[in-house]
C-alpha cells in the first residue's frame, strides 16, 4: 500500500496521482455531504469553506500533511458549515453575523453614496447590474436596490399603476 500511496513529501508521479484521485473522491463526497448550498449560494462563508477545504485537502495530495488527517479536517469543516447553516436559520442574528445581510444602495430615488463608497460599488457597477438583472437602463424605474450578501445587486422595480 505504501508503494502505491507513498509516505511524506517524497512522492513519485504515480503516488501523487493516486492521492489526487482519492482526494477527488473524498472532496466530491464532502461537497455532497455539505449540500449544494456550498456551491450554489456563494456567501462569504461558502467562499471560505471552498478555499480552505481546497487548501487543506491539497496538503494531503502533496504529502505535506498525513492523508487521513487532511480528510478528517475537511470532514470537520463541512460539519461545522452545516451546523452553522442550521443554527443560522433558527437564530437570525447569528445568520446576519455569519452570512451578512443586504445593504441598501438605492431608495427613494436616491443613490445611497455612503453605502456605495463603503462597499466599493460605483454608479457604473449599479447601472450595469440594473441592465443585466432587469433589462432596464434607468434608475427612475427602481424602487429599491440592494447589495445582497452573495455580492449580487438585486432590484425591486416600482409598480406601474
Amino acid at each position: 500500500m505504501e508503494s502505491l500511496f507513498g509516505m511524506g513529501e517524497e512522492l513519485n508521479m504515480v503516488q501523487m496521482g493516486v492521492r489526487a484521485f482519492m482526494m477527488f473522491i473524498v472532496a466530491l463526497l464532502l461537497v455532497r455531504l455539505g449540500g449544494i448550498r456550498i456551491l450554489g449560494r456563494k456567501s462569504d462563508v461558502d467562499f471560505v469553506i471552498i478555499i480552505v477545504l481546497g487548501a487543506v485537502l491539497a496538503r494531503g495530495i502533496v504529502g505535506a500533511s498525513p492523508f487521513m488527517s487532511t480528510v478528517f479536517a475537511g470532514f470537520v469543516m463541512i460539519i461545522v458549515n452545516k451546523v452553522l447553516a442550521q443554527v443560522s436559520t433558527r437564530l437570525p442574528y447569528l445568520g446576519n453575523l455569519v452570512k451578512g445581510k443586504p445593504v441598501v444602495l438605492y431608495k427613494n430615488d436616491q443613490i445611497q453614496w455612503d453605502q456605495m463608497d463603503r462597499l466599493g460599488v460605483s454608479r457604473t457597477d449599479l447601472l450595469t447590474s440594473l441592465r443585466l438583472e432587469t433589462h432596464s437602463k434607468h434608475l427612475d424605474e427602481v424602487d429599491i436596490a440592494l447589495m445582497e450578501p452573495n455580492g449580487r445587486i438585486s432590484f425591486t422595480l416600482k409598480s406601474k399603476v
